[in-house]
């Protein structure tokens, strides 16, 4: 029977959640320092600010279910032949 190994850092869920974290992060901080008269334009909704912070949340509810449900592979010994 094979054995079975973790995914791990190669788990695809990872990168994608470390790339939407980045964009949340940016995004979060384009709100913060935002001007009162660009936020105005959006009928006084600070976009960037919920948008980054929504995209934070949604990269941790990935890496959540990345970490709570792994990729299992299974791990096949080579068989030498004699």
């Amino acid at each position: 029977m094979a054995e079975k190994k973790k995914a791990g850092a190669f788990d695809i869920r990872i990168v994608i959640a470390a790339l939407i974290a980045i964009y949340g992060v940016l995004l979060t901080i384009l709100g913060i320092i935002a001007k009162q008269s660009e936020v105005d334009k959006a009928d006084g909704i600070n976009i960037n600010l919920w948008g980054g912070l929504a995209m934070l949340v949604f990269a941790g509810i990935f890496i959540l279910w990345a970490r709570l449900r792994p990729i299992v592979v299974p791990v096949e010994k080579a068989e030498t032949s004699e």
